[in-house]
């Protein structure tokens, strides 16, 4: 069971992996979007957006709901919020200690 999960884990995290893919779920964690919308509001392309949210919806992410000729996306689960504020924590406690070393270094 263990294993599985750090499996688990191991493939949610690489589905993540992508700076455009974090974008993209920034963007799902304020509302549904379309394809086009996403696209204007990162100003991608067109196949490079189609290709991330694929990955996204095959590691079960995102999921896209069919709307006349359009797909609307949205997040799978809202607890994808909370892991992105919680990397902007993480990144934000290694910028405060980046600048008390370099304050350090700057005294010595």
């Amino acid at each position: 069971m263990n294993l599985e999960m750090q499996r688990f884990k191991a493939d949610f995290f690489k589905a993540l992996s992508h700076p455009l893919r974090i974008k993209i779920l920034e963007l799902l964690s304020e509302g549904e979007m379309s394809v086009n919308e996403l696209q204007s509001l990162v100003g991608s392309e067109g196949s490079a957006m189609s290709q991330q949210l694929s990955i996204l919806r095959s590691k079960n992410i995102v999921v896209g709901t069919k709307e006349g000729n359009r797909v609307i996306y949205s997040l799978r689960d809202p607890m994808i919020v909370e892991l992105l504020q919680v990397a902007r924590k993480i990144f934000n406690n290694h910028l405060i200690d980046v600048m008390n070393t370099l304050d350090k270094l700057s005294d010595e």
